[in-house]
């Protein structure tokens, strides 16, 4: 039967759009509850929605009952700090699973590239429903920061690159791409991370903001590009030599993005 996807990202796997113009109070990812939650990078995670509506951000199969990214539950302590964030992942009116807001540390490519990864959105997804996607809303002004997609995690032919100022949006097929963000600067970044269930809803949504599936790449060094290149095909075959030092193998995917 096959799962119901959005034809907007068949082609390249995400589309960008319309940027958000509007102000957000930054107490509403200031001021909220965070928990430790390792992912792409130095981060911690405040949760608006998760599995049981606790402040946790676990993958909804590793609760009993076990179930796939979808039906999340509003952690009402939360959403009260941050109404407008929970109304932009309401918006839509697509399912959604696991909301929340993600601080990252500043990092380098080279540690982005390092960090790329694919999520884990469909386990336990029942065939002939909705895939489940993920919506990226940046929510601090980080000009000089970009999200990272490839097809292929070590190939840089396919890569693209795009900008994250305050208010950008994107949605990305993240169990399909490789991904992770360069965030130069001095501040942590801030951005709302949302797992959406494709279907009308969402196709709507993207059209009514002008979805588009292709952006020029942010312009970097060729001299940076390579040297990432180089340090992530150094630090991968560390890795994969530390762990098979102690008889494991390298699981390259994640739960969160």
């Amino acid at each position: 039967m096959g799962y119901i996807k959005s034809a907007a990202l068949e082609e390249t796997g995400y589309v960008v759009l319309d940027s958000y113009g509007k102000h957000i109070d930054p107490k509403e990812w200031l001021d909220i509850e965070y928990v430790d939650w390792k992912s792409s990078g130095d981060t911690r995670f405040a949760p608006l929605a998760s599995a049981k509506g606790e402040i946790e951000c676990n993958g909804f199969w590793n609760h009993k009952p076990p179930r796939t990214d979808k039906d999340g539950i509003w952690i009402d302590a939360q959403t009260a700090i941050a109404p407008t964030l929970t109304e932009r992942a309401k918006e839509p009116g697509a399912n959604v699973g696991r909301c929340r807001i993600i601080e990252l540390q500043p990092n380098t490519y080279a540690d982005c590239l390092y960090n790329l990864h694919q999520d884990d959105n469909n386990r336990l997804n029942p065939d002939g429903t909705g895939w489940v996607v993920r919506s990226f809303f940046n929510l601090t002004d980080d000009k000089d920061s970009f999200f990272v997609l490839r097809e292929n995690r070590t190939d840089p032919s396919e890569e693209t690159r795009i900008a994250l100022p305050a208010g950008a949006q994107l949605i990305i097929d993240t169990q399909r791409l490789w991904h992770a963000a360069t965030h130069y600067g001095d501040e942590p970044r801030y951005c709302l991370i949302t797992s959406w269930t494709s279907g009308p809803e969402l196709d709507a949504y993207i059209e009514k903001y002008n979805g588009v599936n292709r952006v020029e790449s942010v312009a970097v060094d060729q001299e940076v590009l390579d040297q990432g290149q180089a340090e992530q095909a150094r630090r991968l075959a560390a890795r994969a030599a530390a762990l098979a030092a102690r008889g494991q193998k390298d699981v390259a995917v994640m739960s969160e993005a």
